[in-house]
């Protein structure tokens, strides 16, 4: 009998977890890796390896759910150009979640039961995240969140199968509070949008702003897909805050900016989000951006110092028409490639087998150095600071300033043991 390799005895070890968890890895790790069929796990397949992609394509998250596809697309046409695994091609199937948790676990569902799709990778949202993830849970499919998220990182909610390429809230609001608290003032006002990236991004400022003296005025929140902010601003304006925090995405940082710059805000308040998005920023223009400052997964202007981020967007230019990726299309493409080079290292599409190796890779596909942490499989990943520009711009790409990258660091992480990980592995 073969035995098992040190990731099995880790899974099998975190056994102090609540008991769904510790049922789904008894059956999905102890078996395997303690019998014959461990050996045989990987059953004969053919043709193409399906990628289910469930992503917001239409709603206010559309542009950067777009941008997902097309550089998950990425990732497969560099797969199957390579020859692919065994000579089987990898295939994208994209879906449509409409940025609704019931939406999104049934385009799960079908994509599973009726396309027979053999991981997902995808989610646009920390609610549709988490129901695809019990989808996927509950039958034992690999899935990888290319979306902010604290909750899918916690042992409710964490299985065998889940992996989180994204930045969490935590780590991102952390990173910019850590750099523009001590810069621009103590007294924040949270502008935020009420559901649960609002709330965690709310949460991981105050964290991370306590011990630098922070106080919050006030935490004002706002539905999703707000359209006029006409209503919070004068508030915000009497509280006189040092920084106003937007705690939004997408359509609703492009309006809430837009019309905090043109109410005047600017002129006594610094204007920082946690997530400075790219696509926001082109879509919004440079009046309504200029000065703002935030987080950010990847931003294409790191191709000066990172070879990986110049390959990548080379990639991307080739592809489409001398573009430039945005930060949440990058995640796309990193999702995607980190599961399929799983698949080679591997050796097989079953889903434990894939999940081992995955939690062993070490990779620098785009923006440097990453790794998966073995108790949650959170990636391990760099922040970016950016602040928005107007001027000295190369072209209409060009329009941040990198202010600082933070290291990648695991002690800028929520600890396993808070996560509900019993034993930190």
């Amino acid at each position: 009998m073969r035995r098992p390799t040190k990731d099995q005895q880790d899974i099998t070890a975190n056994q102090t977890a609540p008991n769904s968890r510790r049922r789904l890895i008894l059956g999905a790790g102890v078996a395997a890796a303690t019998s014959p069929l461990w050996i045989n796990i990987a059953r004969a397949q053919t043709g193409t390896i399906k990628i289910g992609f469930p992503v917001p394509l239409s709603g206010p998250y559309s542009a950067e759910a777009q941008d997902q596809v097309r550089c998950a697309q990425l990732a497969i046409k560099e797969f199957n150009d390579a020859g692919g695994f065994n000579g089987r091609m990898a295939e994208l199937l994209v879906r449509d979640d409409k940025l609704n948790p019931g939406e999104a676990a049934t385009r799960a569902l079908e994509l599973i039961e009726k396309d027979k799709v053999e991981f997902m990778v995808g989610s646009l949202s920390a609610a549709t995240q988490l129901s695809i993830n019990a989808v996927c849970r509950d039958r034992k499919i690999l899935f990888n969140s290319i979306s902010q998220s604290d909750a899918i990182n916690e042992a409710k909610d964490w299985s065998l199968f889940t992996f989180h390429e994204a930045l969490n809230p935590h780590l991102t609001a952390g990173a910019v509070a850590r750099y523009a608290f001590p810069k621009f003032g103590k007294n924040i006002v949270y502008l935020t949008a009420d559901y649960a990236y609002g709330h965690e991004m709310v949460r991981g400022f105050q964290r991370a702003g306590g011990p630098l003296g922070a106080k919050t005025l006030a935490d004002i929140r706002h539905p999703i897909g707000t359209s006029d902010f006409s209503a919070f601003l004068p508030r915000i304006q009497a509280l006189k805050p040092d920084v106003l925090v937007l705690n939004n995405f997408g359509r609703d940082l492009i309006n809430s900016a837009k019309q905090a710059t043109d109410f005047g805000l600017k002129e006594k308040t610094k204007i920082i989000t946690p997530i400075l998005l790219y696509t926001a920023r082109m879509a919004g223009g440079a009046d309504a951006f200029e000065g703002v400052l935030g987080g950010t997964s990847y931003y294409w202007g790191m191709e000066d110092k990172i070879p990986s981020a110049k390959a990548f967007n080379d990639k991307f230019r080739k592809a489409y028409g001398g573009g430039v990726p945005s930060d949440y299309g990058a995640l796309g493409y990193a999702g995607v490639r980190s599961v399929l080079q799983a698949v080679k290292d591997a050796k097989s599409t079953d889903s434990t087998r894939v999940s081992i190796a995955l939690r062993q890779l070490r990779y620098n596909f785009y923006k440097g150095e990453q790794f998966y942490r073995k108790c949650d499989h959170q990636s391990v990943q760099s922040v970016i600071i950016v602040e928005s520009k107007s001027k000295g711009m190369k072209d209409k790409y060009d329009v941040f300033n990198t202010l600082a990258i933070e290291a990648p660091n695991e002690s800028n992480l929520r600890s396993c043991e808070e996560l509900g990980h019993k034993v930190s592995i």
